[in-house]
């Protein structure tokens, strides 16, 4: 738009109606039909026969969490059919990132939860590696980047005991 190469009206024209498209991992049920999509297309590119996909692919392809989406499992497939030398259709599950992905917030509500149960954890690692020492430069504070008064407001409000952190010196 700034280059001029759009009217500023453009996106008021497109979006006359949105389509919101959820991601794969929500549409389970879409897989077994994108696999087959998939397979036929990259499979007559190949100039391949699939005949046969089995169970066990299909179970592993719904099991997955898909965080690169529909291009990702585009991407698996066409490497399969590249590499098939049977009609059988399998992956190789290593292909298949299976780092653990967190599940997705169900709402505003369980974000915040999380975000504030991260946040304690983080707070109290800090304060148990300072014993307990909120600011200076041992402190927690310094540990985690944060202003003193910052910090002393978040274990306010995060309902922290910071005392249970110090360790008493034994005289």
């Amino acid at each position: 738009m700034a280059a001029g190469t759009f009217r500023e009206d453009l996106f008021y024209r497109l979006n006359v109606f949105p389509i919101e498209v959820p991601p794969l991992r929500q549409r389970r049920e879409d897989i077994p039909m994108l696999v087959q999509y998939f397979i036929d297309r990259y499979a007559r590119e190949a100039g391949k026969n699939i005949a046969r996909v089995s169970k066990e692919t299909l179970d592993l392809f719904q099991s997955y969490p898909w965080p690169g989406n529909i291009r990702e499992l585009r991407n698996v497939i066409e490497r399969s059919i590249i590499v098939c030398e049977t009609e059988n259709f399998s992956v190789d599950e290593s292909w298949l990132s299976r780092q653990p992905q967190p599940a997705p917030p169900t709402s505003q509500l369980e974000l915040r939860q999380r975000l504030a149960a991260q946040e304690i954890e983080a707070i109290e690692a800090a304060l148990r590696e300072c014993r307990g020492r909120v600011y200076g430069p041992s402190g927690a504070a310094a540990r985690l980047g944060i202003a003193r008064s910052t910090l002393e407001s978040k274990v306010r409000a995060l309902k922290i005991d910071k005392n249970r952190f110090k360790v008493s010196n034994p005289s």
